[in-house]
């Protein structure tokens, strides 16, 4: 079925409506967009529903294919907006509509509008309440943003994403799906609000082909706490949760404002490539705050408390032993984390079970991960009556992803604060140190993933890595000293441990615990690292080894 409402609306001239939008003849306008949302944690999951941005020039068949499959395939119930088309070709009439009609959906509906009052109407917006998909045909997003912004219609096209469905455009009409849009006033380059659909972006079509790097800088500059995606031609982007997958003859580029320590950064994808949506968030968020590490960092020591940080690999009986007798003894509460290593319960529960063996009696595992869950007041009572808790092993940003910036990391440093014990091993080792290596959600190869660089603190001032001789992690390791000199790096062979107690590391286990002091040079021929066995001791503030 095809509704077509009347294509005809009252249209202010072009330049008339840049100026208006960009704040320079309405105040009240310029306020509503300029307006800067309130700053909240961002939701690792991403967000709900997909989105198809193509870049413009030819839409890949592919793309076009996936827009179908998201929104239901011939189940689909389809709204295309044509409003960001001029009004010459509103007048004919040109739009998508045959196009998507050609696909025989369950209904392809073309809704256009005179005002926005009428944008505001329950029969206008009848068809959005029912769709599956949403397309903007190609055109003018300053358009787009004048007739919908703060209307009905705005906000049925993000409860389409709500409940899982899909909203596509492409060409400069996908501006309007960021936060910001990256347009021209004339000659002056502005950033008016968008539709935030794609939270936390600047998005621009024609990357390459009309020569645009340089506008995302631009806006970037103006929103560095926001990051850029610039779309080649006969390319799209297909965005699934935090998932962004890249299609098409050309190529995505993720651009990243310059701060006041780094550098502005480019980061190219290519058809058949996939990268993090929530890493890129993270990243632009993380150049607006303080320097990290600080140049001076706290001295690595625990003032009260103790930690036991494993390298992966096994766990030695006498570490085990140690982690229960800085518990209190089996009758204590024990809390173990399988954050990092998604899995069923019964997997999840199997984490704990050397604790139970060790004769542990009240071993408790706490495998939410949500914000609500990892905030309850249920999961937090039960981390303030542990006297211990274990991070399990895995990949270590899934923690970061659970517990930052929630409730739960101030109850695990509480831990510590009243005389209990925090342990971990492979990724629970890593996420005990101040600086979190290896914390990219795309693989454990980087070392220093800009949104994924703040351990929990546990241990402070220092860089942990795992699994250290025998994955030969040497030069990874020193490759963050080089960069950071004030950490401390602490590299922990396999089935091997530091007990941390105050400013003392004691080491533990089958191998060695190896220590990298970069801020001062090495004597020539010098060992780059201190490397000690069971049984040695490292003095963490003082960088060297204990008598």
């Amino acid at each position: 079925m095809t509704i077509l409402s009347s294509v005809r609306r009252n249209q202010l001239p072009r330049s008339i409506l840049l100026h208006l939008l960009c704040g320079l003849l309405s105040p009240a306008i310029s306020i509503a967009l300029d307006e800067k949302p309130p700053v909240v944690r961002i939701d690792p999951a991403g967000f709900r529903g997909s989105l198809v941005i193509g870049g413009g020039g030819n839409f890949p068949a592919e793309a076009r294919e996936r827009f179908i499959k998201l929104a239901g395939g011939k189940d689909a119930k389809l709204v295309i907006i044509p409003t960001a088309r001029d009004d010459a070709a509103l007048e004919k009439r040109e739009s998508s509509l045959k196009l998507w009609e050609a696909a025989k959906l369950a209904s392809v509906v073309l809704l256009q509008v005179r005002s926005r009052d009428e944008a505001n109407r329950d029969a206008v917006i009848a068809p959005l309440k029912e769709a599956s998909g949403v397309w903007f045909d190609e055109g003018d997003p300053l358009s787009l943003a004048a007739a919908y912004r703060g209307t009905t219609v705005e906000r049925e096209v993000a409860a389409v994403l709500h409940r899982g469905g899909v909203v596509g455009s492409m060409s400069d009409a996908v501006n309007i799906l960021g936060l910001r849009m990256a347009v021209h006033c004339g000659a002056k380059a502005e950033t008016p609000m968008g539709w935030d659909l794609l939270a936390g972006t600047v998005i621009e079509p024609h990357f390459i082909e009309r020569k645009r790097r340089s506008r995302l800088p631009d806006a970037l500059e103006r929103h560095p706490e926001l990051f850029g995606l610039g779309i080649d031609e006969e390319t799209a982007v297909i965005i699934r949760g935090r998932t962004m997958d890249v299609l098409g003859a050309g190529n995505l580029t993720i651009t990243l404002a310059k701060s006041a320590t780094r550098p502005a950064r480019e980061i190219v994808f290519k058809e058949g490539e996939q990268t993090d949506l929530t890493r890129w968030r993270l990243a632009a968020r993380a150049r607006t705050a303080p320097p990290f590490p600080a140049p001076q960092p706290a001295e690595p020591k625990v003032a009260s408390g103790s930690l036991v940080i494993v390298g992966g690999g096994g766990l030695p009986a006498e570490v085990v032993t140690r982690f229960v007798e800085l518990a209190g003894g089996p009758e204590s509460t024990i809390v173990v984390l399988p954050t990092a290593n998604p899995s069923t319960p019964q997997v999840a529960e199997r984490e704990g079970r050397f604790l139970e063996k060790a004769g542990c009696k009240h071993v408790v595992t706490l495998p939410q991960t949500t914000l609500s869950d990892v905030s309850s007041p249920e999961f937090l009572a039960t981390l303030k009556s542990a006297k211990g808790i274990w991070f399990g092993g895995g990949r270590q940003w899934r923690f970061v992803d659970a517990y930052a910036d929630t409730p739960a990391i101030e109850a695990f440093h509480d831990v510590l604060q009243r005389g209990g014990v925090i342990g971990g091993s492979s990724a629970g080792a890593t996420i005990q140190g101040e600086y979190l290596v290896r914390g990219s959600p795309q693989g454990n190869a980087e070392m220093m993933a800009e949104g994924y660089e703040r351990g929990f603190g546990f241990l402070p001032g220092v860089a942990i890595d795992q699994h250290f001789t025998q994955r030969k992690r040497q030069a990874d390791l020193l490759s963050v000293m080089t960069a950071h000199p004030q950490l401390l790096g602490i590299g922990l062979d396999e089935t091997t441990a530091i007990i941390v107690t105050g400013s003392t590391a004691e080491v533990m286990g089958k191998h060695r615990a190896h220590f990298y002091n970069t801020r001062m040079p090495t004597a020539e021929g010098a060992p780059e690292c201190v490397s000690l066995e069971s049984g040695s001791r490292y003095d963490l503030v003082e960088r060297k080894a204990k008598p």
